[in-house]
């Protein structure tokens, strides 16, 4: 099966429907055999999904920063933790180790790796699906701003094709799948 990055909070956010959506996809990663690789934290969103998808017999690669490993607060209970020097290493070594990248609502962190992916896709280093879980409209803002900068001409919308969005972890799961395939 696949590798699939997941880019989420170290923090759970105000609704527990985040919790529940990192929960819920952590699950149906397990379950469908696919490996989570991730940043390598036990808190937060990051801790839930990790934790779900080893309760559901799951492979989890974590990859975390020597500076973060306690700040953090690496989760030394997975299938596999890689320690990298630093944050450019973090990224490189998750996309390496990725067949498709999803983002779940987090902070300045996720944004960050979630356009620099997208950057890479739309340059050519790669042709890995990308998608956005948008519980409860939290990245609608987001999508509505991207098809505003098509609109504005900004933004070819074959680019902005690259990036499915869905509201739950199965439909995300499908569509990310039909590409893999």
């Amino acid at each position: 099966m696949s590798r699939i990055c997941v880019y989420l909070g170290s923090r759970e956010g105000n609704s527990p429907a985040f919790r529940q959506a990192a929960r819920s996809l952590g699950k149906a990663l397990g379950q469908r055999g696919h490996t989570l690789v991730y940043g390598g934290a036990r808190v937060g969103l990051m801790g839930e999904l990790a934790n779900a998808a080893l309760e559901a017999g799951g492979r989890v690669l974590g990859v975390m920063p020597d500076h973060l490993v306690e700040r953090e607060q690496a989760h030394f209970g997975l299938t596999e933790l890689i320690r990298v020097p630093n944050m450019h290493e973090r990224k490189a070594t998750m996309a390496a180790n990725a067949d498709a990248f999803i983002a779940l609502p987090g902070g300045i962190g996720t944004f960050e790796e979630l356009f620099e992916i997208w950057t890479w896709g739309y340059l050519g280093l790669h042709d890995k699906p990308m998608g956005l879980l948008d519980t409860e409209g939290f990245y609608a803002p987001l999508l509505a701003f991207l098809d505003s900068t098509v609109s504005h001409g900004f933004l070819a919308q074959t680019t902005r094709d690259m990036l499915l969005d869905a509201s739950t972890p199965e439909r995300l799961l499908e569509a990310l799948e039909a590409q893999l395939d």
